[in-house]
């Protein structure tokens, strides 16, 4: 038997490969299917099954390409409808994997398809259980992001039932492998782990902790965060298909010289910029958006970029395709091409630029005092500005930001300083107010962990928001 957790940060997504006796099974893969081929390969093994265990949300499934590579066929839990084939398993029906056995538990509730899947060894043992959304450590998963006509009390009715039927009755000594680790949003209250036992879930997890229906529903439905806007795109192309990735490589890698790129973003284009954060701020082409590789790239832009429009790129040297798949990841497939000679060819070609200013925290404290027009815009979610902030600083998450409607409150004599966690969100911010002609502003280089150590900045906590 053998078992590999493969994750990846930028998501705080877990997929799974099991292998026995030359037959590999790959459950939850993510768009690019390459490194499962390969390490079946590596392995001198087959994939035989691909196991999803319900429509996913948060980013868009490798199922589709990884079936047609491979020819396994695609299992989802009861239920199911696609418009692709698929495999619908029952309940409790096992699939047999080499020496293994991959038992379906049903487990309706964060959406109605969602199933379980628990590998029994090659003595017949339960061994592990793959729990998909249904439970993470230190939490289960949201019950508000299913489509149709259930509410999230109703979904979160069903929830309570799995858990108490299907998964409390399991050995304490059952490892789970849940499909996403902390910094996802397909729940609330994750531990830092990626992986855990049915006894610590038991012991740790307050979604299983004896208590009535009732209270279970409040507890899990009680803090809720709205769900990123992509969530609801990327949860009906799990379900409807969509193009190749080989088609959107195709498409997406074609090299464009500055000419033709000049071209192209006169029409109506989203421009991105993969490019390193604080790199971006030292210059790039005018109407960009930063969104560096280096933080949680995928899903800022499945927040904050239109599925519609063409997109055109302009990343690091030899880092064009690696954004064009992780844009995969969150369904964006109208990529049109990138800047051949990246930001360089266009500065060297003699074509405008633009830029934002970096100013440290020390200069941040020694400006405050004598300038009656500063405004920090602090782009943090709401519970970090609570938790601490400039004292007068606006908070505006940078989620928020899609709604270019809310940046027509600012005024030409205000002079914007703009601040986050570290530096990467609130230069995502700066680009955006710079695409909709707002230049007077500053980032705040470091961000907050750089603030709260200027003893001489004024901050205070929002106590309204803590409690």
């Amino acid at each position: 038997m053998y078992i590999k957790q493969l994750y990846t940060s930028c998501l705080s997504e877990a997929a799974y490969y099991i292998e026995s006796e030359g037959m590999a099974a790959v459950i939850d893969p993510l768009r690019d299917i390459e490194e499962y081929i390969e390490l079946a390969a590596s392995r001198n093994a087959s994939i035989q099954y691909i196991f999803e265990t319900h429509f996913h949300a948060d980013f868009v499934s490798g199922h589709i390409d990884l079936g047609e590579k491979t020819g396994a066929p695609i299992i989802y839990g009861p239920g199911t409808i696609t418009k692709f084939p698929v495999q619908v398993a029952k309940d409790t029906e096992v699939f047999t994997l080499g020496n293994l056995s991959i038992k379906v538990l049903h487990t309706p509730g964060h959406t109605m398809e969602s199933s379980c899947y628990l590998l029994k060894d090659e003595k017949g043992k339960d061994y592990a259980i793959f729990t998909g959304d249904t439970l993470f450590v230190g939490d289960v998963g949201r019950p508000d992001l299913s489509s149709g006509d259930m509410d999230k009390d109703e979904l979160a009715g069903f929830m309570y039932e799995s858990l108490q039927n299907k998964i409390l009755p399991l050995a304490d000594d059952i490892i789970v492998y849940p499909a996403h680790g902390a910094g996802s949003s397909c729940g609330k209250n994750m531990g830092p782990n990626t992986s855990s036992t049915i006894g610590d879930e038991k012991k740790n997890n307050y979604a299983l902790q004896p208590q009535t229906k009732e209270a279970f529903i409040k507890a899990i439905t009680d803090g809720l965060q709205d769900a990123p806007a992509y969530f609801a795109i990327n949860a009906q192309i799990n379900k409807e298909g969509y193009l190749s990735m080989d088609s959107i490589k195709e498409q997406g890698l074609q090299a464009l010289d500055v000419t033709l790129f000049k071209e192209k973003i006169k029409t109506d284009v989203t421009l991105l910029d993969s490019r390193n954060a604080m790199l971006f701020t030292e210059g790039f082409v005018p109407g960009s958006i930063s969104i560096g590789l280096e933080g949680r790239f995928s899903e800022w832009a499945g927040n904050l970029l239109s599925f519609e429009k063409p997109m055109l790129l302009v990343t690091e040297p030899g880092k064009e395709e690696e954004t064009v798949i992780r844009l995969t990841k969150v369904g964006f497939s109208k990529i049109a091409g990138y800047l051949k000679g990246s930001f360089e060819a266009w500065q060297n070609a003699g074509e405008k630029i633009d830029m934002i200013i970096n100013v440290e925290a020390d200069e941040l404290a020694m400006d405050i005092p004598h300038d009656s027009n500063l405004q920090v815009v602090d782009v943090r979610r709401e519970a970090e500005f609570a938790a601490g902030h400039i004292k007068a600083a606006i908070n505006m998450p940078l989620s928020d930001m899609k709604d270019v409607a809310l940046l027509a409150a600012f005024e030409d004599h205000q002079n914007l300083y703009i601040q986050c966690g570290g530096g990467y969100r609130s230069i995502i911010a700066a680009s955006i107010m710079k695409k909709q002609g707002i230049h007077n502003l500053r980032n705040i280089a470091g961000g907050w962990d750089a603030v709260k150590e200027q003893t001489s900045i004024p901050t205070e906590k929002d106590l309204r928001l803590l409690n």
